[in-house]
Order: C-alpha cells, then sequence, then structure tokens
C-alpha cells in the first residue's frame, strides 16, 4: 500500500512545520479530518487516516484487529514521523488507535508524537472501559436500538467492524509512563463520562483535561470545531522547538 490508499490529504505542505495526524471515529471516514488541512494555517499539514471498508477503499474487507491498523500506519507514516514533529489526533475508536499506534511506534521505533489529542474515549486500559458492554456482540435488533441514539446515519457494518476491533484490544495498565509528550483530552459534557484521568497514567508529560459543550459528536459542531482547532494550533506552532 502507498500514502495515498492510507491517507487522505487535501492540502500537502512541504514547508509546514509539523503535522497533524487525524484517526476517524468508528464507522467514519477521512474526509471530515482531511477538511482541517484546508482550515489549519500553513505550518501544520493535516493527514487523515482512510481505513479499509470505506471511501475509495470501500471494496477492502473490514480489518479484524487493532495490530494491522497499527502496522499499515507505521508502514506508511514512520519516515514522514521521523523527518518533523507531529502530533495525533482520534475520536472515539480513533482515540484507542491513535493510541495503540503511538504505543508501537515509542516501543518498536523509539519515535513520538509531540503531542496526543484524545476525545470521546476512554484510555485503553481503564477498568471501566474493560469492564463495559461489548456492544459489538449485540443482536442487529439491539445494536439498532443503541446506534440509532447517537449515529442514526452511520453504516451498520463498517461501524460494528469498528466496534469489534476496539473492544477486542488489550493494553496494559503502564506500570510507568512510556510517552513523555503532553497529553490533551476532549470530550462533551452531556457524553456519558469517560474516566478521562486515566490517559494520565501514558505519559510523564503535561496532562489536560477540556470538557466542551454537546455529546458524543460534539466535535462536528462548528463553534466546537474552532476552539479545538485554535488550541491544536497553538499547541503545535511550538512544537519544533521541543522535537530536536
Amino acid at each position: 500500500l502507498n500514502f495515498d490508499n492510507v491517507i487522505t490529504c487535501f492540502r500537502r505542505r512541504p514547508e509546514a512545520v509539523s503535522r497533524l495526524i487525524c484517526f476517524p471515529w468508528a464507522g467514519g471516514g477521512s474526509i471530515h479530518y482531511a477538511r482541517w488541512g484546508t482550515v489549519l494555517n500553513s505550518c501544520i499539514e493535516v493527514f487523515a487516516v482512510k481505513l479499509p471498508g470505506r471511501e475509495s477503499r470501500a471494496k477492502e474487507p473490514f480489518f479484524q484487529n487493532m495490530q494491522q491498523i497499527v502496522d499499515e500506519v507505521i508502514s506508511v507514516l514512520l519516515p514522514l514521523m521521523r523527518e518533523k514533529p507531529f502530533a495525533l489526533f482520534g475520536h472515539s475508536f480513533g482515540a484507542l488507535t491513535s493510541f495503540a499506534v503511538a504505543n508501537a511506534l515509542k516501543k518498536q521505533h523509539n519515535v513520538e508524537p509531540v503531542h496526543m489529542f484524545v476525545s470521546g474515549a476512554f484510555a485503553p486500559y481503564s477498568e471501566t472501559r474493560l469492564n463495559y458492554p461489548q456492544r459489538s456482540e449485540l443482536s442487529d435488533e439491539d445494536f439498532l436500538r443503541w446506534m440509532t441514539s447517537i449515529v442514526m446515519k452511520l453504516f451498520l457494518p463498517v461501524l460494528k467492524a469498528d466496534l469489534r476491533v476496539v473492544e477486542s484490544y488489550r493494553c496494559n495498565k503502564p506500570e510507568l509512563p512510556f510517552l513523555s509528550c503532553s497529553i490533551t483530552c476532549f470530550d462533551g459534557r452531556d457524553d456519558i463520562p469517560h474516566d478521562l484521568q486515566a490517559w494520565k497514567e501514558a505519559t510523564s508529560g503535561e496532562f489536560t483535561i477540556k470538557m466542551l459543550d454537546g455529546s458524543h459528536f460534539y466535535l462536528k459542531e462548528a463553534s466546537n470545531e474552532k476552539i479545538l482547532l485554535d488550541y491544536i494550533t497553538k499547541q503545535l506552532e511550538t512544537s519544533e522547538l521541543d522535537y530536536f
């Protein structure tokens, strides 16, 4: 697979100081985040991860586990991650996939982001998450009843496939923080509580929680998106100073 199979990038910026690599929510595609590349200033280049089973990869089989996502993203992006500072952003399912990628990057390649932005998700090793009901195992009828409450228009097979990946993903709680970068957690005030404090266990760097108005898809509100992108921009504009 080459770069264009796996990444959607609406605006290449070779002069950018840093990159923001974005991971989709369950059932989601890459376009929402790729659009950020046309909104953020020229010092940030945005790469949006495009998973099998959707968009231009619609005919490819869904991934069955987290390792497949990690292997593919790293095989395509590792050389680019080594050349300039990068940050990771993920919402919900995307927050856990971004964590899994960061974990593998650090442990296998000694590379880490300058910042992790995680949104609307439990930390992968959170006790609350591990005891949560497995929605991918529901009957289609029960699953649809749950799904329509928050994501009426999402496509059933791709959503269930993504949930199967994330619900089968297991990660031991770090005995010591393995990252040193900053982590920021975003969440909607009206979403279910996500035990955000557990994300702090992953890093020895700064840890911040920012709550925004709205429920699970708070980030699709224009006012919240502006707050999110302004904050990310502010954090990344100085990233080059901390990276090398």
